[in-house]
């Protein structure tokens, strides 16, 4: 593992331990249950057919941490039988790369066989990360899915996982695991994820639109619009 990652790792661990993951449950109650104990729930119901994976820019000049920690934590979780498959998520969002593509060479670079490794690439914000990922796993006739991403993150979207109703469980992340890993040197060509005429996201939407999106407000407008076309075409044919 590379140095620089390993001062950012053992940052967020302290982090992690502190806030954990706080999930509020049926019972109205407030549950803290830390990362570890969250993989060794779902490493009780492996294999899972496949594990999402959300995306993070890339950098020309550098393998960025953050990306680094989900692309090896896929990679553990490979190795280990836990996930037969990878879901990379992310379209080119604040630098001209797919994000979603860029790791999956990253993940073919590090050993993951590239015939276990899918791309979902239109995805914008973390949720559709999620919500993208899930919907593609179901096409590709997975059954078990995961999210697989740092702590934080999994925090961020599990209220979503409830509000549109996947059956999708958690592995976040575990630091102790990933300073535990040796050092992993790997160069990609970036070149077959490159988008011409790239505009970044906050150049193009509104801080409202970003807003909606990041809130899944737009996967709920999507869908009802989704629906509405669906009744007028259900009429038509009839």
């Amino acid at each position: 593992m590379l140095r620089i990652m390993k001062i950012v790792v053992k940052k967020f661990i302290g982090i992690a331990l502190v806030i954990a993951l706080v999930i509020a449950v049926k019972s109205c109650h407030t549950v803290v249950v830390l990362p570890q104990q969250l993989y060794d729930e779902a490493k009780a119901k492996e294999p899972y057919d496949a594990i999402i994976v959300p995306g993070f820019p890339h950098q020309e000049d550098h393998w960025p941490t953050i990306m680094q920690i989900r692309v090896l934590w896929s990679k553990y979780l490979f190795e280990r039988g836990i996930a037969k498959n990878i879901i990379y998520s992310g379209g080119a969002v604040y630098t001209p790369y797919v994000e979603s593509k860029i790791m999956a060479l990253y993940g073919e670079a590090v050993g993951i066989p590239r015939e276990h490794i899918f791309s979902e690439t239109e995805a914008e914000y973390s949720v559709e990360n999620l919500y993208n990922c899930y919907y593609l796993a179901k096409e590709k006739g997975f059954e078990k899915i995961a999210l697989a991403t740092d702590p934080f993150q999994t925090a961020k979207l599990l209220p979503y996982i409830d509000k549109f109703n996947l059956d999708v469980d958690i592995v976040p992340i575990v630091y102790d695991t990933l300073i535990a890993m040796p050092e992993v040197k790997v160069q990609i060509d970036a070149s077959s994820a490159y988008v011409e005429d790239f505009e970044a996201l906050t150049d193009r939407t509104s801080l409202y639109k970003r807003w909606r999106g990041t809130t899944g407000r737009l996967i709920k407008a999507r869908k009802k619009k989704a629906a509405k076309k669906a009744k007028k075409q259900a009429k038509k044919a009839d």
